[in-house]
């Protein structure tokens, strides 16, 4: 207490000093995401933990200025008087605006960086293609040609989502992925991802899109390589067999749609 008395902006600067620390070590030990279930989740938290870091000192400096400054500086109750006129100090605020700056470039260009990594195309990639509408997710395997209510793909596969929307604005979001884009009506967007964790992992939609907004809510499941051609060979048997009772009831009643009134196909002479 008496070096605060003393000497106030030592004390500012060591009080700060020690919030920033406590403050880095809190952020870094909250278990701020789920699970890692994707090959760009790792790099993803690591710029979030980056951030965090780098926001920490800046949020303790302003409180620390603010806060000896509200204490320092106080007015007693019965002063009226204005306060003296200050010129600008033109160093420091060359000071404040350039660090700043420099932190804020370099903070852009490692998040350009990582966004860039993470967005690159890969080979083999398997394209589906997701439609939100109030209040579901569904999901269409154009390679394969079937659709499915349930989001199911391969670990260590990449994966190219193609989000549209059936209505309004959705937000196509798995949290265990770590990526997340509007669906935008008349707009097909991308996002590219690929599985590194076998399970099943919550699909969310993030923008408000009605009342029944917080059910809008799926799940994906990440499989192994064989487990996924076991599931997308038997989703494509069932649409052949849709696809052929469809074409057989077409046949029929184009056949009925042809006979004579009263006409009972097998039936000797008609209907009488």
């Amino acid at each position: 207490m008496r070096l605060l008395r003393s000497r106030p902006m030592l004390g500012l600067v060591l009080v700060s000093l020690v919030a920033t620390i406590v403050g880095i070590a809190l952020v870094l030990v909250i278990n701020w995401f789920p699970v890692q279930a994707s090959t760009a989740a790792g790099d993803i938290d690591l710029l979030y933990d980056v951030l965090l870091i780098a926001s920490v000192p800046i949020f303790v400096l302003v409180m620390a200025v603010v806060i000896y400054s509200v204490l320092a500086f106080r007015v007693e109750p019965d002063d009226l008087s204005d306060g003296e006129p200050i010129h600008g100090n033109t160093k420091l605020e060359i000071v404040w605006v350039t660090i700043p700056f420099i932190m804020v470039s370099l903070l852009a260009v490692y998040g350009w960086v990582v966004l860039d990594d993470i967005e690159a195309s890969e080979p083999n990639a398997l394209i589906v293609e997701v439609t939100g509408q109030q209040f579901a997710w569904s999901y269409r395997y154009p390679e394969q040609g079937f659709n499915s209510d349930t989001l199911v793909l391969a670990k260590d596969r990449p994966v190219e989502f193609d989000i549209n929307t059936g209505d309004v604005l959705h937000d196509f979001w798995v949290p265990a992925f770590r990526l997340k884009t509007d669906a935008v009506p008349g707009i097909t967007t991308k996002i590219r991802v690929t599985p590194s964790r076998i399970g099943t992992y919550d699909v969310v939609c993030a923008e408000l899109c009605g009342i029944g907004h917080s059910t809008m809510r799926s799940s994906v499941r990440v499989v192994s390589p064989s487990s996924y051609e076991a599931w997308a060979a038997e989703r494509k048997r069932r649409k052949q067999e849709q696809d052929k009772e469809a074409d057989a009831g077409t046949g029929l009643a184009a056949a009925g749609a042809g006979a004579p009134v009263g006409y009972l196909p097998g039936v000797a002479g008609g209907g009488g």
